[in-house]
């Protein structure tokens, strides 16, 4: 087995296939699957994933390894089969698929060290090489020759560990830690011969006497009002030692976690976590969707299911959207588990994201919370994997691969043979449909755990309040709900629904609306640096002071933002105390945590946000939840407008009366009679569920039939429409005759940074061999991707039709 087979990291159609390389002898013992190694590629040296290992090969003259990157693989063989399955499904490139499954701190150029973390004696070849250091550069021990298996096995026993320094910043934490390197009675014996002049060594020799456990250094000068002068003096005398010692980075560690404890179970939850229970003793996959209201304890059968799951041995990874991955969120989980939990989001910086990585795949986690990436956790003995508010859609991935973390875990269950629970106070129409069908098995929570009612809902028509002369962003029975929640001591939620809407500038006089020069889309106003915006290639230019088409002043900017809505909010109630929560606000890292802190604390009476503040929030004191603009997303060119809608509603909805205090819902919309919005406010899921269908059904949309999109973009309009139509005739030979090709249309944006943007959509019932037939058109176009600047994109499963 001296031949590995190797995926290169080249973003090339051409080169998505392994590559032979022969393993040299230093690396014969050490070299598995799963290792990143470099390897000489034409004149290149480039990283590539180690994908199996063989005895003979086709060609005669192979090249041989240039280097080892990891001494423990990075991806594990059930990974390594994934990301080829993840590869075929989205129509990628293998590398792709494995670059997803890392964190960042590995696709970084970067250098490592080799630090000793024993104070124990090491071989005599590595005692040597160390010299008494406690870190070294991995270059030396490359240039030494030592055996890779022998540095291997110290890494093994701990008694080394390897460093990656990304761009100079050390991703590992290193503490210096202080102890006695003699026994207590020797260091009186030597406190009795020191000088009474040594005041200060004295009384750090005394510390020890009292205490001889290894404590950290900084520590140890701050109890001991010394430094680290004194502390050399009995360094140098041999009577203290100092160790190197790694610690991970905590990104909680300011957060003590109070214990919890598993409550008593609803005759609905029992009835639910039951057959969850029978798959997991019974080692079997099948995939559960749970259906229930909010505040139906959907969280505590996640927690009651994983707990069961541990006490089997077994791993756990629970995902949750990037949005709701509150600080509540996390302490629910590592309330429970303690510090068994690993988290990873986007919020973490990349050193912390790698050493939550490391801990899972040491194995020293069992429970993994995290957003859609975290289903690629490197776990090798998964129990259960749980998707919480499936119907978010940021579960799909929308850059390459674009996969949807929904398919990836049922995946995994399969492999694993382990249940995957889906979890939804409104799941997608594609689950629910596979549930009703017994494709998934269906579990209904349809009362709330305290047994409180959900809040009532009431419409208002904004059509009417602008015919009675109410001109503000508000109607007057909202106004006066929020003057007597207030009145109450109570808070409110206020949501404004800013999907597909913006802060547009248009001219009264003549209508024009200022567009960005590069792309086809209006402007974004910014009110604080009094800029306008492109939000898809950063253009931006001055707000004009008159129209640039027919010089008129009356030129002013529309919509409503969430800034705008905290000044009106400011002059209509000026006692009321405001929080505000949005992209500008909550930029900074904890900035979240800080926010909705200060409104547990009762520090604010009103929290207005955007769609970041709908979901997971549980504030005992919330009793009113008023919906801005409801429907501002009823009118996107998109089939599932309705559906994210009502869920929106439906979520917000849930914020209100959670606990002891009856709660109140107040929709502010221009179009009332709309049935999304009418149903939300009934919570009447399988009403819309039924609706909704038949509505999918004559138009033909999912789940009835299934989508591509092939997007094709290119500076030259006519290429990009030539293109597009050479594309929809070479499909429409192959597929069959009940699937829909439609196209070339301009995408819904047509231009964006001077590309032109033309897309084709397919929809199909059955068409087993589509993925190969993209493949192959996909590769007629090969050379003039490669050498026109032309960019073909495929959606095997698209959620954003922009």
């Amino acid at each position: 087995m001296n031949i590995a087979k190797v995926i290169v990291d080249v973003q090339a159609k051409a080169i998505n296939q392994t590559f032979d390389y022969l393993i040299p002898d230093k690396f014969q013992d050490i070299l598995t699957e799963g290792m990143r190694v470099i390897v000489p590629f034409g004149p290149r040296k480039i990283t590539g994933f180690v994908v199996g290992k063989k005895t003979t090969s086709d060609y005669s003259q192979l090249k041989k390894i240039i280097d080892v990157l990891d001494i423990s693989p990075v991806l594990t063989g059930e990974l390594l089969e994934l990301g080829r399955w993840v590869a075929d499904e989205t129509v990628t490139l293998y590398i792709t698929a494995y670059q997803a499954m890392l964190p960042q701190v590995l696709k970084a150029q970067y250098k490592k060290e080799l630090i000793r973390n024993t104070a124990e004696e090491l071989i005599p070849e590595l005692e040597h090489l160390f010299a008494g250091r406690d870190v070294i550069s991995y270059e030396e021990f490359v240039h030494s020759n030592i055996s890779y298996a022998k540095l291997q096995r110290a890494i093994q026993e701990s008694f080394i560990s390897i460093n990656y320094l990304v761009k100079s910043k050390i991703t590992k934490k290193l503490v210096t830690i202080i102890e006695p390197s003699q026994e207590t009675y020797q260091l009186e014996e030597s406190l009795i011969d020191m000088s009474q002049n040594a005041k200060k060594q004295r009384q750090l020799l005394s510390y020890f006497i009292e205490k001889p456990e290894p404590i950290e250094q900084s520590k140890l000068f701050q109890i001991t009002n010394t430094n680290r002068t004194v502390l050399r003096a009995l360094l140098d005398k041999q009577l203290l030692k100092e160790n190197k010692k790694e610690i991970y980075r905590n990104p909680y560690q300011d957060t003590n976690f109070e214990r919890t404890y598993p409550l008593q179970l609803t005759e609905q939850q029992s009835i639910a976590l039951n057959p969850i229970k029978e798959k997991i003793s019974h080692e079997e996959h099948d995939v559960f969707l749970v259906h229930g209201i909010t505040g139906s304890g959907k969280t505590e059968i996640y927690l009651q299911a994983i707990q069961e799951v541990i006490s089997k041995g077994k791993e756990a990874i629970v995902l949750v959207p990037e949005i709701s991955l509150t600080p509540q969120m996390v302490k629910r989980f590592k309330g429970r588990f303690g510090s068994d939990v690993a988290v990873m989001h986007s919020a973490l910086s990349n050193g912390e994201k790698y050493d939550e990585w490391r801990k899972i795949q040491a194995k020293e986690v069992k429970v993994v919370v995290g957003a859609r990436s975290a289903i690629f956790a490197p776990f090798e003995n998964i129990g259960i994997i749980i998707i919480d508010e499936e119907h978010e859609t940021t579960y799909k991935q929308e850059d390459q691969p674009r996969y949807h973390a929904r398919d990836v875990a049922i995946r995994r269950g399969q492999y694993h043979n382990c249940p995957v629970i889906l979890g939804s106070a409104t799941p997608t129409l594609e689950s629910y449909a596979r549930a009703k069908k017994d494709v998934y098995q269906l579990v209904t929570l349809d009362k709330r755990t305290n047994n409180q009612e959900m809040p009532a809902v009431e419409i208002v028509d904004m059509r009417e309040e602008l015919h009675a002369g109410n001109r503000s962003m508000f109607s007057s029975t909202l106004k006066e709900n929020m003057e007597a929640t207030i009145g109450r001591g109570e808070q409110i939620v206020l949501l404004l629904n800013r999907r597909g809407y913006s802060t547009f500038v248009m001219c009264r006089d003549c209508g024009h609306v200022k567009e960005c020069p590069h792309c086809d889309i209006a402007l974004t106003y910014h009110k604080k640096s009094n800029q306008l915006k492109c939000h898809y290639c950063s253009y931006e230019e001055p707000m004009p002071i008159v129209c640039p088409e027919c010089n008129s002043d009356l030129i002013r900017y529309f919509g409503t933002g969430t800034q705008r809505i905290e000044e009106s909010l400011n002059q209509l109630m000026p006692h009321a105390r405001v929080i505000r929560m949005d992209v500008d606000t909550t930029r900074r890292k904890g900035s979240h945590e800080k926010l909705l802190h200060q409104f547990s604390n009762k520090e604010a009476d009103i929290l207005l946000g955007t769609q970041m503040i709908a979901k997971g929030l549980d504030f005992a004191n919330v009793t009113l939840v008023g919906v801005l603009t409801a429907d501002s997303m009823l009118h996107l060119p998109d089939f599932r407008s309705s559906e994210k809608t009502f869920q929106l509603l439906t979520q917000v909805s849930g914020r209100a009366g959670r606990h002891e205090l009856p709660g109140k819902v107040i929709v502010q919309s221009y179009t009332p009679e709309h049935y999304s919005i009418q149903l939300a406010s009934n919570y009447d899921y399988n009403q819309f569920f039924m609706q909704e269908m038949q509505i999918r059904k004559s138009f033909r949309y999912p789940p009835y039939v299934y989508l591509s999109l092939i997007t094709v973009s290119h500076p030259n309009h006519v290429k990009v429409v030539q293109i597009t139509q050479r594309i929809v005739q070479l499909l429409l030979k192959v597929v069959q005759e009940d699937t829909t090709v439609l196209g070339p249309t301009p995408s819904p944006i047509t231009r964006v940074k001077d590309r032109y943007r033309y897309q084709c959509m397919i929809k199909y019932k059955k068409e087993p061999k589509l993925r190969t037939y993209i493949q192959k058109i996909m590769d007629q176009f090969s050379d003039e991707v490669r050498k026109e600047n032309l960019l073909i994109t495929v959606d095997m499963q698209p959620y954003h039709l922009m």
